[in-house]
C-alpha cells in the first residue's frame, strides 16, 4: 500500500506562530497537485482513500486545517476564520513549490478554496466543491455551532465511535469499517484514558456570534466571491443536505463559473469520498478537465 508521508508547515495569525500539519501521498516531484481540505471538525485523513486511489497521478496533500488534528491552535480562537485559512493554504502552497493546484473542498474545505480560487493571480486551476455554496444557511450552522462547543469525553473508544456515527449519519449509507475508520480520524485519546475529538473547542468561538444579519452580508460578500472564479468547478451535492439548497446549487450553474451540478441521493451533508463512486466522481473531472 502506497504510504503517506507527514510534514508540516510554520504559519502566522495576528496572534503568533501556528503550525499546520498536512499528510502527502505521491511523488513529492510530481508537478500535478492536488490539495484536498475538510469541513470544520474534520482532518485530512478523511481523504485517505481517495489520496490512495489518485497519488498515481497527483501529489495528493491533505492537510489539517489549524485547531484540527495534527495541527496546532490558533492563540486567539475568533481568528477561526476563512481569511485566516486562506493566508494558511496560501503559505502550505508556497511550501509545495508549485505554481498550479487542484483543489477538493468539503464545507468549510470548500469555502477557502473559493476565497482563495476567486483572487488575482489565483493558484487554483480546477475546483471541487463538496456541498458547500455562497449562502449559509443560519439554522444549519447554529446546529453545527452547538455540536462543535459540546464539551464530550467518552469512556472507550467504541463510545465515541457511536456517537460520532449518530451526528454524522447524514454522511450516508457506511459499512462498520468505514464507520469505524470516520470514528476513529477524528477521536483521540487523552492523558487521562478518556477519549475526546481531535479538534480546539474554541472552534466554536466565531460561531457563536453568528446572527442572522451576519449571515446576509457574509453571503453577499460570497456571491461576489463566486462571481469572481473562472476555473473549472464541479459542485457535488447530497440530495438530503441541509447547508447547500437545491435552490442556491442550480443558481451556481448559472453564474460565476458556472459550475457542473452532480447531486447524490441518500446523502446529506456531507459526502465522504470514502465510496467508490463518490470518488470516480472527482477522478473523472480531474481527468477531463
Amino acid at each position: 500500500m502506497t504510504e503517506a508521508r507527514i510534514h508540516s508547515v510554520q504559519c502566522l495569525s495576528p496572534a503568533g506562530l501556528h503550525r499546520v500539519s498536512y499528510k502527502e501521498w505521491g511523488d513529492p516531484g510530481n508537478p500535478n497537485v492536488l490539495v484536498c481540505v475538510h469541513g470544520v471538525t474534520r482532518v485530512g485523513d478523511d481523504f485517505d482513500l481517495l489520496a490512495q486511489k489518485l497519488c498515481d497521478r497527483y501529489r495528493v496533500v491533505c492537510p489539517d486545517v489549524v485547531g484540527r488534528g495534527r495541527s496546532g491552535w490558533l492563540a486567539d480562537p475568533h481568528h477561526y476564520q476563512v481569511p485566516q485559512y486562506v493566508s494558511d493554504m496560501v503559505t502550505l502552497i508556497a511550501r509545495l513549490d508549485v505554481a498550479r493546484v487542484s483543489w477538493l473542498g468539503t464545507s468549510m474545505g470548500g469555502l477557502i478554496g473559493m476565497g482563495l480560487a476567486a483572487l488575482p493571480d489565483t493558484p487554483i486551476q480546477r475546483l471541487v466543491l463538496n456541498d458547500v455554496g455562497p449562502e449559509l444557511n443560519f439554522e444549519a450552522l447554529q446546529r453545527i455551532g452547538q455540536y462543535i462547543g459540546q464539551e464530550m469525553k467518552f469512556r472507550s473508544f467504541e463510545e465515541g465511535e457511536v456517537y460520532i456515527r449518530a451526528v454524522s449519519a447524514p454522511f450516508g449509507p457506511h459499512d462498520k469499517a468505514q464507520w469505524r475508520k470516520l470514528a476513529s480520524d477524528v477521536l483521540r485519546q487523552g492523558k487521562d484514558g478518556l477519549w475526546t475529538r481531535h479538534y480546539d473547542p474554541g472552534l466554536a468561538v466565531p460561531l457563536r456570534d453568528l446572527t442572522p444579519e451576519t449571515v446576509k452580508r457574509a453571503e453577499a460578500t460570497l456571491w461576489a466571491t463566486w462571481d469572481a472564479i473562472h476555473c473549472p468547478t464541479l459542485l457535488i451535492r447530497g440530495a438530503q443536505s441541509d447547508l447547500l439548497t437545491p435552490a442556491v446549487a442550480q443558481q451556481m450553474t448559472q453564474r460565476g463559473p458556472r459550475a457542473r451540478l452532480v447531486e447524490l441521493p441518500g446523502v446529506g451533508h456531507a459526502p465522504t469520498f470514502v465510496p467508490p463512486e463518490q470518488i470516480a466522481l472527482v477522478e473523472d473531472f480531474l481527468m477531463s478537465a
